[in-house]
């Protein structure tokens, strides 16, 4: 697909094709959700009156990545929502078309944000609870959910990404006023650490702090090898089936430490992340053999990137990044979450120790009613697309206790 042919479009949003969805599974387009019109696929609509699963992507995926979780829950006898999150898909701004300008206001971006997107949603379907599972970048919005609004949302499943608590304020400096020095110390101590990382023999970048610049929308979604290539590749490197996926914890935030990440983490300093993936692309004939992402399946992510881009959902990491909302995060200084919470994670997934020390947070202190952790065999970092079945069992075994 050609540059020229890659232009983000101004036609309102469509529901989805009944065909690209597994059966009992709709698409919907609902206005009115704090400020959206939110694209939603729902099962398990039939009957009034069921409990609630809100199930939260990451990046760079959609509502569709929860295609083979979705009937099963239904079938166990929940109603389930996924929506497109804010900046990604058909969900889109009221009045306005899909695109999001790098230039956006990155606040609408904040954690507090997309927790109160997710509180929307229930109660725009007419629920005042649900349990909550979030994916990627979609696990610290579902943390947000249940850290902010406990008794809206009841129980917290992880996916992925770790949740080692909400931001610190600097504490006991009032009678001491090193502690106010060594909180600067530690933030200057993150920015040095993306320094010496630049400084390396083999110079690296932080994949955060590059998703975060102006041409990395441009650099995926105009991807010299074309963007179904791309997301091929993207893909397969974070999987279980790229056999050079073997995490273990990193010893601490440190260049030497970080640099041990694959290179889709911590990046070679030239390079894009098309570049990045561009060597690891799988044969052809793995690739259509590929059985947790097929050529169709892949199709439906790539029309709708070709579509909107990628910036959405870089703005997410660029408001992070910029701490856009950290404020109103860090009124939750010291707050841990306390409703049952777990983690999945695919056995082969980086992300799982991609920071430092969050996996353990999470257990020891940023969850108060951490149930345990799941690391599923023969699954990388799209969990839920390459192991649904295993996926489905700890969902469904956690609910219901």
């Amino acid at each position: 697909m050609s540059r020229t042919t890659i232009e983000a479009s101004s036609a309102a949003p469509e529901p989805y094709d009944a065909a690209w969805l597994p059966e009992g599974v709709r698409s919907r387009l609902v206005p009115g959700v704090n400020g959206l019109c939110m694209h939603v696929l729902e099962a398990g609509y039939a009957n009034a009156g069921r409990p609630c699963v809100l199930l939260l992507h990451g990046f760079p995926e959609l509502a569709y990545s929860w295609r083979k979780v979705m009937p099963a829950l239904a079938a166990a006898g929940y109603h389930v929502l996924a929506p497109d999150q804010r900046g990604y898909g058909r969900t889109v701004a009221e009045g306005a078309g899909p695109a999001v300008d790098y230039d956006c206001d990155l606040r609408q971006f904040s954690m507090p944000v997309l927790a109160r997107d997710a509180l929307a949603l229930l109660h725009a379907f007419g629920h005042r609870e649900a349990a909550v599972v979030g994916h990627d970048f979609g696990s610290s919005v579902a943390a947000w959910c249940a850290l902010m609004r406990p008794d809206a949302f009841r129980k917290v499943v992880l996916m992925s990404a770790p949740f080692a608590g909400p931001p610190a304020l600097p504490f006991g400096h009032a009678d001491r006023p090193q502690a106010a020095v060594e909180a600067a110390l530690q933030a200057a101590g993150v920015r040095a650490v993306l320094e010496q990382l630049a400084g390396l023999p083999r110079p690296r970048k932080h994949y955060q702090w590059y998703y975060a610049t102006r041409e990395a929308n441009d650099h995926m979604w105009h991807a010299p090898q074309g963007l179904a290539a791309f997301l091929r590749g993207y893909y397969h490197v974070k999987s279980a089936d790229w056999k050079h996926n073997r995490p273990r914890p990193l010893p601490g935030w440190t260049a030497a430490s970080l640099a041990e990440l694959p290179t889709y983490y911590v990046m070679d300093a030239g390079c894009t992340m098309a570049e990045t993936v561009a060597p690891h692309m799988p044969a052809s004939a793995q690739a259509a053999a590929c059985g947790w992402l097929t050529e169709a399946e892949l199709a439906v992510y790539v029309g709708e990137y070709a579509r909107t881009g990628f910036q959405g959902g870089l703005s997410w990491y660029r408001a992070r990044i910029e701490g856009a909302g950290l404020g109103e995060q860090q009124m939750f200084a010291g707050a841990a979450i306390d409703v049952p919470a777990i983690y999945i994670a695919g056995a082969s997934d980086w992300g799982i120790y991609q920071k430092p020390g969050d996996f353990e947070a999470m257990q020891t202190s940023a969850c108060r009613r951490f149930e345990g952790a799941h690391l599923l065999d023969g699954a990388g970092h799209w969990v839920q697309q390459e192991q649904p079945a295993a996926v489905n069992a700890v969902l469904l075994e956690f609910l219901r206790r």
